[in-house]
C-alpha cells in the first residue's frame, strides 16, 4: 500500500505465497553493471535508491542488502531509467536497531551510497527524500481503511521481542523527536506513530519549502 508497486499473492491457510519479483539482482547489478552506467543513468539510480532508502525507513522494511532487491530497468524510447524494489519482507518491523531499516548502513549497499555522495549534492539528496516523504504521506491516505486494519492487526499481534521493541522506540524518538514514540507497545504502535509523523510533517509540502524540512 505504501509502495509504488503491487504485489500479488496467494493465501493457503497459514501460508503465503508471493508472486515472482523480476529484476536484476542488487548484489550482481552493483557488482558488474552500475560501472557501465553513464553518468545520467547513474545520477538517476542514486537518486532512486535515495527514495527506497526512505520507503525502507518509513515501512521498517530492515535488512535491504544488496541481495534483498532488484534492480528493475526500463526501457523508454532513448533512455533506459532503472527502479529499486524490495524482493525480501521477513524482516520487517523485528529487529530492534533503527539502523537495519535503513539500507545505507549496510556495508553491501556502499557502492551505491558512494555513488549518491558523487553524483548528488546535499540539497538534492535532501529533496528527494522529503519529495518521498511526502508521497508515501499521501499514499498513507489514500490507502484509507485497508491500512488501518492491518496497523489494528499488527498492534494485536507479538512481531518482536520486548527489548527490541523498546531500543527501536529509543532510537526512532532520538532521530524524530516525536514523544508518541516513548508510548509504543508493540511494533503495530510503531508503525501507526510513524505514519502519523508522516502525514503531519509531511502531507501538505510543497516545492517552496522542501529543503527547509530536514529532520527524519
Amino acid at each position: 500500500m505504501l509502495s509504488p508497486y503491487n504485489l500479488n499473492f496467494l493465501v493457503n491457510d497459514k501460508t503465503l505465497i508471493e508472486e515472482h519479483i523480476s529484476g536484476i539482482p542488487g548484489d550482481f547489478f552493483i557488482d558488474n553493471l552500475l560501472k557501465k552506467c553513464s553518468i545520467n543513468q547513474q545520477a538517476q539510480i542514486a537518486k532512486e535508491y535515495v527514495k527506497f532508502n526512505e520507503r525502507c525507513m518509513i515501512r521498517l522494511l530492515g535488512d535491504m542488502r544488496s541481495y534483498n532487491y532488484v534492480v528493475i530497468p526500463i526501457h523508454d524510447f532513448d533512455q533506459v531509467v532503472y527502479k529499486i524494489r524490495a524482493i525480501d519482507f521477513d524482516q520487517q518491523c523485528y529487529e530492534g536497531s533503527f539502523k537495519v531499516y535503513r539500507p545505507q548502513f549496510f556495508k553491501e549497499n556502499f557502492p551505491i551510497i558512494k555513488l549518491v555522495k558523487n553524483r548528488l549534492n546535499h540539497d538534492s539528496v535532501i529533496q528527494y527524500k522529503i519529495e518521498e516523504r511526502s508521497i508515501v504521506a499521501k499514499r498513507i491516505i489514500s490507502s484509507g481503511s485497508r491500512l488501518e486494519t492491518l496497523v489494528e492487526i499488527m498492534t494485536n499481534d507479538t512481531l518482536s521481542k520486548p527489548e527490541y521493541l523498546k531500543n527501536l522506540s529509543q532510537e526512532i524518538y532520538k532521530f524524530t523527536k516525536d514523544m508518541a514514540f516513548k508510548k509504543v507497545k508493540s511494533m503495530g504502535d510503531v508503525m501507526s506513530a510513524s505514519f502519523s509523523y508522516v502525514r503531519n510533517n509531511y502531507e501538505n509540502l510543497n516545492m517552496s519549502n522542501l529543503i527547509n524540512k530536514s529532520n527524519f
